[in-house]
């Protein structure tokens, strides 16, 4: 069988040598390998591998698709991904849901145009450690339904993510710095159960927040800073063991609930007041906080992009491991680990 089935061809515009660029569909045929190429793999954009037995990708192969943009292989029987996948400088999409994946291959991180990665539906106990230093390019990040137990630190490094999707795993606690994330607009870490006991302070920093999932996991407390999240339109916190805010405050809705954390945050909390100054003094800095309630923005700007994300997907229930969307990368900041003085 040679490697060409439902292969589509599209022009560039005219110009001198330009090169056709192909996308190669080799989904839903019951492979268990893959057959020999018969194309320049070099001209390749698109690969879908999805829905096949596939239990490895050669080395070899994914070496030369040097033009991929798109890598879809979710629906298969992988259980690592090659190491070559690092030379696919030009990917913007990822999927490799629905596989046996214990780990990633720390080469992805060389995956530096990488938009959106979506590992749901596997066996991750962990994710490279130093991965969002380098893909700060990610808006979607999506690992729910595996085994991790945390999220790298360098997490907070991936200033572009707009979505990140941890529901349905054994996090313990969300990652220091989680207040560099100022892009981020839906958060699902839902579903942790008994692993998950508090949210930390920062989360009331993450100011474009329209999404908040954190229900059924082991959450007394709500942190107050929450009460400077002024865009939040949708809030899950049920199947918590809550204590404050209380059940009755909590059942009246995100205005209520709103209101509730930003008058103790005001002035009703207890607890050492220079750790309460430290945080407010952040969240004035940053515009979410100013001394009382601010009003909730309905449209969610990012103002330094123009952007209306108005139409943002919603992420109830179980994700499914067919949805590849790829987003538009545009970075506020590229923070840089501090290289050794000479």
């Amino acid at each position: 069988m040679r490697m060409e089935a439902k292969k589509s061809e599209r022009a560039e515009p005219e110009s001198d040598g330009a090169k056709k660029e192909q996308e190669l569909d080799l989904s839903g045929m019951s492979l268990d390998s893959l057959p020999n190429p018969s194309i320049n793999l070099g001209t390749i954009t698109k690969l879908d591998l999805s829905n096949n037995n596939l239990q490895s990708i050669p080395e070899s192969l994914t070496a030369r698709l040097l033009n991929l943009v798109v890598l879809d292989v979710h629906s298969n029987q992988l259980r690592a991904l090659p190491n070559s996948i690092g030379c696919l400088s030009k990917l913007k999409a990822l999927n490799v849901s629905g596989n046996l994946i214990e780990s990633l291959p720390k080469t992805i991180e060389d995956c530096r145009a990488l938009q959106e990665l979506i590992a749901n539906f596997n066996q991750l106990t962990k994710l490279p450690d130093t991965m969002g230093f380098e893909l700060t390019n990610l808006q979607k990040l999506a690992v729910n339904t595996n085994k991790l137990a945390f999220l790298p630190y360098s997490t907070s490094h991936m200033t572009s993510l707009r979505v990140l999707d941890a529901r349905l795993n054994c996090l313990r606690a969300l990652p220091d710095g989680l207040e560099n994330l100022i892009r981020l607009q839906v958060l699902n870490v839902g579903q942790n159960f008994q692993y998950l006991q508090s949210l930390p302070y920062a989360i009331g920093l993450l100011v474009s927040l329209v999404e908040l999932d954190v229900s059924y996991n082991s959450i007394t407390v709500l942190p107050n800073s929450m009460g400077c999240l002024t865009k939040l339109r949708k809030f899950q916190v049920e199947g918590n063991p809550l204590v404050c805010p209380p059940t009755d405050v909590v059942e009246q809705g995100i205005d209520v609930t709103r209101e509730y954390l930003s008058a103790r945050m005001n002035g009703s909390e207890t607890g050492p007041s220079s750790s309460k100054h430290s945080w407010i003094k952040k969240l004035v800095k940053c515009g979410a906080f100013s001394g009382r309630m601010m009003s909730s923005n309905i449209g969610v700007r990012d103002e330094k992009d123009g952007l209306l994300m108005s139409d943002y997907r919603s992420i109830d229930g179980l994700a499914s491991p067919r949805y590849v969307g790829i987003f538009s990368p545009r970075r506020l900041f590229s923070p840089r680990r501090a290289s050794p003085r000479n």
